[in-house]
């Protein structure tokens, strides 16, 4: 696409340079000579008076009369020539050597004045101006190429973006970040876009709800068979009785590995790893994980989350992200630590702030605090970067939304209301994080 623009629109300007540039030249050119012609010809006439004025007034005509029309000082230097009604010749000016340009004019008295200029004088004059549309046409031409690239990228890179978001989407990531592109149609198919991946979101974690409640109903009573299996092997003397129920338990044993594989076959099918979260399960998880390090650094860890939000996220990554945050404030905040959520725009998108009160983040540290191995000292570099990937991995985005004090800002992809867990999720509960505790 890119190439067929910068072809079409510099078609278009050659073609514009062409049929404009060089008809524009050839009448600029025609216009400059009938100017210095014309100028000629007020000279002569100018003179013709003069003449006419001494002949009536008896005044002697003299070749120094005739210096006025000679020109220079910006003007064509020409030949003048004079001719009395006596027959008395008077010259002026410098001679002229070759071709020439000539105004012949009479005066009322008879008197003729004929002024001679040199053809080339006049030639380089319009070629000067030739020479200044010419630049003109180069100077277009080349805005002409510079704007097709211009219009070529601001075209092309929105689709090159929006290939990039739509190839996330089939590898599984199911909510990437789409930024406007300030061109409609490509905003609509990015909407677009975007609500697709809001639906798959909701479908793939309605099939993984289902999977894990199918894996578990059906666990449930296979293990209880397994058990009584068992025990009845356990509890005859019957040597065919005892086969039959070894032979019983194997079956059992590969059902469980079957529905297993099925499982993870599926899991692996769908890609990717965000689900619908209780947002408020996962952060009761890190208070209770955080709460007596925070009692024991004698701060406050207090925490403002609607218990009913719900964000799209991968339960072990997102709660990683956050005891990232909170270990960060720990060791480098001050004062109280809160953890507080709002809405983020129309979209439905969810903001968990980590703010405390301590001296916040140093101006040179500040913008590459989200870089490998970037850090103050009392660490080793990498926990927000990691942090800000596996926010990345889920779609979202971790920020620093404020130096002094220092305010994270994480930014979650919320459940569209199109997609209520009521309507596409199957009832119960959502799907909450582990419970173990974080790995390190």
């Amino acid at each position: 696409m890119r190439r067929r623009v910068l072809q079409s629109t510099i078609a278009a300007v050659t073609v514009a340079v062409v049929l404009l540039g060089f008809p524009l030249a050839f009448l600029v050119a025609q216009l400059v000579r009938e100017n210095e012609v014309s100028a000629l010809e007020a000279r002569a006439a100018g003179l013709a008076r003069s003449v006419d004025f001494r002949i009536e007034e008896g005044i002697p005509l003299t070749a120094r009369m005739l210096e006025v029309a000679v020109g220079g000082d910006g003007a064509l230097e020409a030949t003048v020539v004079v001719s009395a009604p006596g027959g008395a010749q008077f010259q002026a000016g410098p001679p002229i050597e070759g071709r020439y340009v000539s105004v012949v004019t009479e005066s009322a008295n008879g008197a003729n004045i004929t002024l001679y200029v040199s053809w080339w004088d006049v030639f380089w004059i319009s070629a000067r101006v030739i020479a200044l549309v010419v630049v003109a046409a180069v100077v277009a031409f080349g805005a002409g190429i510079a704007m097709a690239i211009w219009q070529a990228n601001r075209l092309a890179a929105p689709l090159v973006y929006l290939a990039a978001s739509a190839e996330q989407l089939g590898s599984g990531q199911v909510r990437p970040q789409l930024r406007p592109s300030g061109v409609e149609e490509i905003d609509l198919v990015a909407a677009e876009l975007a609500r697709s991946a809001d639906r798959m979101a909701g479908r793939l974690a309605a099939e993984r709800q289902f999977g894990a409640d199918a894996s578990h109903q059906l666990r449930t009573p296979l293990t209880a068979l397994s058990m009584r299996l068992e025990e009845i092997a356990l509890a005859t003397q019957e040597p065919e009785v005892r086969e039959e129920a070894r032979i019983s338990l194997e079956q059992v044993e590969r059902l469980v590995t079957v529905v297993d594989d099925l499982l993870a076959r599926s899991r692996r099918a769908q890609g990717g790893t965000t689900e619908a979260v209780v947002l408020a399960d996962v952060l009761r998880q890190q208070r209770e994980e955080w709460a007596p390090a925070y009692a024991a650094a004698e701060r406050r860890l207090v925490f403002e989350i609607d218990p009913d939000v719900q964000v799209l996220a991968t339960p072990g990554a997102l709660a990683q992200v956050i005891a990232t945050l909170l270990e960060n404030s720990l060791k480098h905040g001050g004062g109280t630590t809160t953890v507080r959520s709002r809405p983020s725009g129309t979209s439905g998108a969810v903001v968990v702030e980590v703010a405390d009160e301590g001296a916040g983040v140093p101006d040179d540290l500040a913008p590459r605090i989200f870089e490998r191995e970037v850090t103050s000292g009392a660490g080793t570099g990498l926990g927000l970067a990691l942090a800000r990937d596996l926010a990345s991995a889920d779609g979202g985005r971790l920020e620093l939304a404020q130096r002094r004090p220092a305010v994270f800002a994480l930014f979650l992809a919320g459940v569209p209301a199109s997609l209520a867990p009521d309507v596409v999720l199957p009832r119960g509960s959502m799907i909450s994080p582990r419970t173990d505790r974080r790995w390190r």
